[in-house]
């Protein structure tokens, strides 16, 4: 009997222990195949059978013929043509390729419809991001919990995932330039079609990815971000400072929020998760900003698989500074004849809400591009199950970093009838991926002598 408990008690302790470890996600040989068969960041290099999705050949490489710096990007696809449009009178054709936001938005709105074109692969990066995950590959490593990646400092760590937090962490540390200077507003859209929009001004300096740096030259930080509202009125002048951390289970996220009807700089450790994003009227979550963003503790995540489907790609038209807001923000969604749709591959990645955690949504499915690792579309479920939020990411390749990023997300709401426009930007000038930041105005002390009523 007790050689037996002893035996039980070694088992339990070496469970234990294999619980907290970590590996490391793919071994030389899989390595290896990166930039061959596979794309250099873990994408299938070669087209799909049926010749509707065409192989990877490198992305855009070069700006289209004039095209400066400063501009608002030139449309290198504007001659396609329209493949086909799915409505709800005919999506049961395409459903194999539809998420079920999609089928939702088609089903709900009438006006609702996607405009899908030729598919292109245009997602490119400088050479030492393709260099730096075939090192990272080899190396990187999820902290315990998959709470972190340990072991690297650039290149996305795990580009043949076998887990969803891999491909979520993929996600989070994905290649999006070094640092970026931006205007934009924020559209929350009552049912009616009305809305005010909230101006932004933000900066960031992303660490993670910068040529040459070392996990310890990281200190752990992945990126600082800096965001003033300047419009309207009765929020202006409030600011939020963010540093990101890489391996949470070391330090949570920093945050800290300015308000100036207080004249006080106050931590804001709230400011993760499902607290309601600044600025939004409480249409979206702090953890959607950018689709996805900060600890991945709170949910279990299944790696459902590859698949091809129907989302928002190349989106040159929306980031068009021919446009003005009033023809883009219509009621209920955005007007459709300003998006485009492609087939794509994306792994698709849910995440159920762990027992004890809480979080306002008890299910995600996210669709991730294989390409960049950029989330493209969210499907979001309430806690009796029911779909309630649908969010999409329309993205262009900036070619003149390059970098491939959303221009435009969106969250609709399907029980309120209303929507959250973030990131416009065409009535903005076009973002400065070039900014030359001073790394002190990323502190509490800066943002108190930034701060103004």
């Amino acid at each position: 009997m007790r050689k037996n408990l002893f035996s039980l008690s070694i088992l339990l302790l070496l469970a234990v222990g294999l619980a907290g470890q970590s590996f490391a996600a793919i071994t030389a040989d899989e390595a290896a195949r990166l930039g061959k068969d596979l794309t250099p960041l873990g994408g299938e290099k070669a087209g799909n059978a049926a010749g509707t999705i065409p192989a990877w050949d490198g992305g855009i490489t070069t700006p289209p013929a004039g095209y400066k710096v400063g501009m608002h990007h030139i449309d290198p696809y504007a001659a396609d043509k329209i493949s086909v449009t799915i409505t709800a009178d005919n999506m049961d054709k395409y459903a194999e390729q539809l998420t079920a936001g999609q089928k939702a938005m088609l089903k709900t709105y009438p006006t609702y419809k996607m405009n899908v074109y030729p598919t292109h692969r245009s997602f490119s990066a400088p050479q030492y991001i393709y260099d730096a995950t075939k090192n990272a590959a080899i190396k990187a490593e999820l902290a315990p919990g998959g709470n972190g990646v340990t072991g690297v400092a650039s290149g996305t760590p795990f580009p043949t995932p076998k887990t969803g937090v891999e491909a979520i962490w993929n996600h989070i540390l994905r290649w999006r330039g070094n640092t970026f200077e931006r205007d934009f507003g924020v559209a929350p859209l009552t049912s009616g079609g009305d809305y005010t929009m909230v101006e932004f001004k933000e900066t960031g300096d992303f660490h993670y990815n910068r040529k040459d740096i070392t996990e310890a030259e990281l200190e752990n930080v992945i990126a600082t971000f800096r965001q003033e509202i300047f419009a309207p009125a009765r929020v202006a002048g409030r600011i939020l400072l963010v540093h990101e951390t890489l391996d949470q289970n070391k330090e949570n996220r920093r945050a800290w929020l300015y308000n100036p009807g207080q004249r006080r700089v106050r931590r804001a450790p709230n400011v993760a998760f499902d607290n309601p994003k600044e600025g939004g009227d409480g249409l979206t979550t702090s953890d959607t900003v950018d689709m996805y963003n900060g600890s991945p503790e709170r949910y279990d995540w299944k790696l459902v698989g590859k698949q091809e489907m129907y989302v928002p790609y190349n989106s040159y038209l929306l980031n068009s500074d021919k446009l003005k807001y009033k023809d883009i923000l219509t009621p209920r969604h955005l007007n459709p004849d300003y998006l485009r749709y492609e087939l794509h591959r994306v792994w698709v990645v849910d995440a159920t809400l762990k027992e004890g955690m809480r979080h306002i949504y008890k299910r995600r499915t996210f669709y991730i591009d294989e390409d960049s690792w950029q989330i493209l579309a969210m499907d979001q479920y309430d806690s009796r199950d029911q779909l309630w939020r649908v969010s999409e990411g329309h993205c262009i390749n900036y070619y003149e970093v390059p970098t491939f990023w959303s221009t435009v997300e969106t969250h609709y709401d399907l029980q309120s009838g209303r929507y959250i426009a973030i990131n416009l930007n065409n009535e903005h000038p076009m973002y400065n991926f070039g900014a030359k930041l001073d790394s002190n105005i990323y502190t509490p002390a800066a943002l108190r002598r930034s701060g103004k009523r």
